[in-house]
């Protein structure tokens, strides 16, 4: 095992790995970085109950979390699927950033902006910010039967952050634990959003699912399209609200494609506990995320149920993502105008984390712990 020491400013460094004389196994935990997919390197970890897959060269998007007892990939994928950013050709560059042109659906990192494009000092911030679309370094610091680690790093470009991210898996365990480091490397105060964006699978969700969540309050995006089902800027508790049509609306309820429904809100008031979970009650079976609220201070639930018009999706795009973030509204000169961006001082470095969990035998969670433990209604 080689230790970890981030570099110092135009320093090289060489990461010895002995790939001929590893232990492999087929049991337990399991861990490589060797695969690749599309020409992506990718990061695989895998135990007795999950499998997740990460895309090492494309800002360590988990592309795959397989629930193993019952065949079921809880990632959404889109109808373009995986692109290598670089090995093709756009006809033109977007207005908006190149975000939606290599979407494969799956989970992103945005940071350090969050929604669509805006200046920052000088800085051009496409769609979601930089970091899920660089390529990240990667270690593997522990491959045993019982836990495997990976340690994950990145550098941005336009701004002057070192990103560090830790994934471990534990046998037995349905639980990917993630860790994240976020260090202002820059000589100036910086303002950030922070946040992730799991997209949950269109063959899982419309099983009859479910979403309970510790948030309390809901508020409506105010640039809705006209297919939302409430008004701009509304706010409610959550789950129910009044729609357009003047009826009630449980948001807890996740419609079929056919609603042709396009919902942008935010949850927030997480009540110093910040989890959600989406369950299939015919199935007994569900995924779910815990995290760090001093961080990630509310959730963005994105839910193109059929009805995203026009570019990119075409009306095909049928997923939910509740996606913990740092900031409300979206477009990080938004955030700052509404004082709930990020603020990190020169050589300020702030922690968090996050925990994903597959579980079975559950029709409505009440609490999910951040070892993963989920708790029933």
């Amino acid at each position: 095992m080689v230790p970890y020491r981030t570099p110092r400013a135009g320093e090289v460094t060489l990461t010895m790995q002995f790939r001929h004389y590893t232990h492999e196994r087929s049991f337990g935990c399991r861990i490589s970085d060797e695969y690749t997919y599309r020409g992506l390197r990718l990061l695989v970890l895998e135990n007795e109950l999950i499998r997740v897959t990460i895309l090492l060269d494309k800002g360590t998007d988990i592309y795959e979390f397989l629930h193993k007892p019952s065949d079921t990939d809880f990632m959404w994928r889109t109808p373009r699927g995986v692109r290598a950013p670089g090995k093709s050709l756009e006809m033109i560059a977007s207005s908006v950033g190149p975000f939606t042109d290599f979407y494969e659906g799956g989970w992103q990192e945005c940071m350090p902006n969050g929604g669509r494009v805006c200046q920052y000092r000088g800085a051009e911030m496409g769609l979601h910010g930089e970091v899920w679309g660089l390529p990240w370094e990667c270690q593997i610091t522990q491959d045993d039967p019982e836990v495997v680690v990976a340690r994950t790093w990145v550098r941005t470009v336009r701004t002057p952050f070192l990103l560090e991210k830790t994934f471990t898996l534990r046998s037995g365990s349905g639980a990917l634990e993630i860790a994240e480091s976020l260090t202002n490397e820059g000589h100036e105060q910086m303002d950030l959003m922070w946040g992730h964006h799991p997209a949950l699978g269109s063959r899982f969700i419309e099983q009859d699912c479910r979403i309970d969540t510790s948030a309390r309050t809901v508020v409506v995006d105010e640039n809705v399209v006209e297919n939302c089902r409430f008004e701009p800027g509304a706010r409610f508790s959550w789950p129910i609200g009044i729609g357009r049509s003047g009826a009630e609306v449980d948001v807890s309820v996740i419609p079929g494609p056919e609603s042709r429904l396009n919902d942008m809100l935010y949850l927030t008031d997480l009540q110093n506990e910040g989890w959600w979970a989406v369950t299939s009650q015919p199935r007994k079976l569900g995924f779910g995320i815990s995290f760090d609220p001093e961080t990630f201070r509310h959730i963005w639930l994105w839910m193109p149920l059929g009805g995203s018009w026009g570019s990119p999706s075409w009306g095909r795009h049928y997923t939910v993502a509740l996606e913990p973030f740092s900031s409300i509204p979206a477009i990080l000169c938004n955030a700052i105008e509404a004082g709930t961006q990020l603020v990190l001082e020169p050589g300020e470095q702030r922690s968090a984390w996050l925990t994903a969990v597959a579980y079975e035998g559950i029709e409505r969670v009440g609490k999910i712990a951040r070892e993963g433990v989920v708790q029933p209604a």
